[in-house]
């Protein structure tokens, strides 16, 4: 999409062929594209409007209601920060005094928009000319322009003298949107993002979830956040706004929304003991944050092997942090003796976990052939160093 064919969707004209398009985006694409020109629009702007329109769909699922009114690149939508994340960032930014924020690789302007629904001016920086008219329209379209202001520039060169926060998204996707999963390549390159909390201290940095543990800025918060056990994303808050060492933010959207968090060192040993009564499979954010001895501690449970996360206890508690499966049987692992057990057990349907073990879930249940009507849950996992298989029920 070229700035020439974007600009043409604020027209009048195009204002009509995007709420054309809208009526027609889950129609087949050539179909929808014939439908637009029989009405006489251009077939550059309705090839325009129906990527729009379909955009707009796709984003429903991460934007809501707000998905209708506003604009999206393929590859912006992939990357915009969840709604849900995004607004308890700036709460927080709020909470800790924050009046105007430095939105540095604002993309197509998911923070800055919840920065400015909390109340925060933000002053967004997008490097794409592209992505940067989008985040415009987007503000725009919100009603958030007298909170925003959005220049197509680099973050390097940003004048961040009138603002009390910086938060910085760097872009980790290549020019041809493959993940980049150096730091160094990133866009601001590493060596700056990093730099940032030294010229304002109260910086906020997006990071990948997979990001090494050992290049977080010295002396921030790392938290690690997940939607619906998804792990979306890693934020490193420096200086005054660095609480604890670690945090581990459950969310979920999905049903009844709620929210937990759970906060540690990450340097804490969980006990080490036999396999009981109730398997917990702690939430990736949990995981990731090496917060799994301070979540075993909630629920009174153990590790049945040092180096595997998952967490066993003798009573059921309810938790956001991790699912309770309930632990029927222990096998060491062969696929002859689990296929005559489960086939005796009249179970034909399996959910395969695993951790610590490197059999293929997939060729394991084409392996075990099973036909009956009973459903299990199957963990490959490691107790005491010995390869085993858990037969669970949810």
């Amino acid at each position: 999409m070229t700035a020439d064919r974007f600009a043409a969707l604020h027209t009048p004209a195009g204002k009509a062929a995007l709420d054309a398009a809208d009526d027609l985006a889950d129609v087949d694409p050539l179909t929808a594209a014939s439908a637009l020109r029989s009405q006489g629009v251009d077939p550059a702007l309705a090839a325009t409007a129906l990527t729009q329109a379909r955009l707009r769909r796709r984003a429903a699922a991460k934007f809501g209601p707000d998905a209708a009114r506003m604009f999206f690149t393929a590859n912006g939508l992939e990357q915009a920060t969840r709604p849900v994340v995004a607004a308890r960032r700036a709460a927080r930014l709020r909470e800790a005094g924050v009046d105007s924020v430095a939105d540095l690789g604002c993309g197509i302007g998911s923070d800055s928009i919840a920065f400015a629904r909390a109340g925060l001016r933000v002053h967004a920086v997008e490097a794409d000319p592209e992505t940067a008219a989008v985040a415009r329209a987007n503000v725009d379209a919100l009603g958030l322009a007298d909170m925003v202001t959005v220049a197509c520039g680099m973050a390097e060169t940003a004048d961040l003298s009138v603002v009390d926060a910086v938060f910085c998204d760097p872009a980790r996707r290549s020019g041809t949107g493959r993940r980049v999963f150096d730091p160094a390549s990133y866009s601001p390159p590493w060596t700056f993002v990093s730099g940032l909390p030294e010229k304002v201290p109260a910086t906020v940095l997006k990071l990948a979830p997979g990001i090494d543990h050992v290049l977080l800025p010295p002396g921030a918060e790392a938290e690690w956040v997940s939607v619906d056990r998804e792990l979306v994303e890693t934020a490193a808050w420096c200086g005054p706004l660095a609480k604890v060492t670690r945090r581990a933010t459950v969310l979920t959207v999905s049903g009844a929304a709620s929210a937990a968090e759970l906060v540690g060192t990450g340097e804490r040993q969980a006990p080490v003991g036999p396999v009981r009564r109730y398997l917990y499979d702690p939430d990736p954010a949990v995981v990731r944050s090496h917060l799994v001895a301070e979540f075993a501690a909630t629920v009174e449970g153990n590790l049945a092997d040092p180096t595997i996360a998952y967490v066993y206890a003798d009573r059921a508690t309810d938790t956001p942090f991790a699912r309770r499966l309930e632990v029927v049987d222990v096998l060491p692992f062969s696929v002859k003796r689990l296929r005559a057990t489960l086939r005796a057990a009249g179970v034909g349907r399996v959910e395969i976990l695993k951790r610590g073990s490197a059999v293929d879930p997939h060729q394991l249940r084409r392996d075990l052939r099973l036909a009956g009507n009973a459903a299990e849950v199957l963990v490959l996992t490691r107790v005491g160093g010995a390869q085993t298989v858990l037969r669970c029920r949810a």
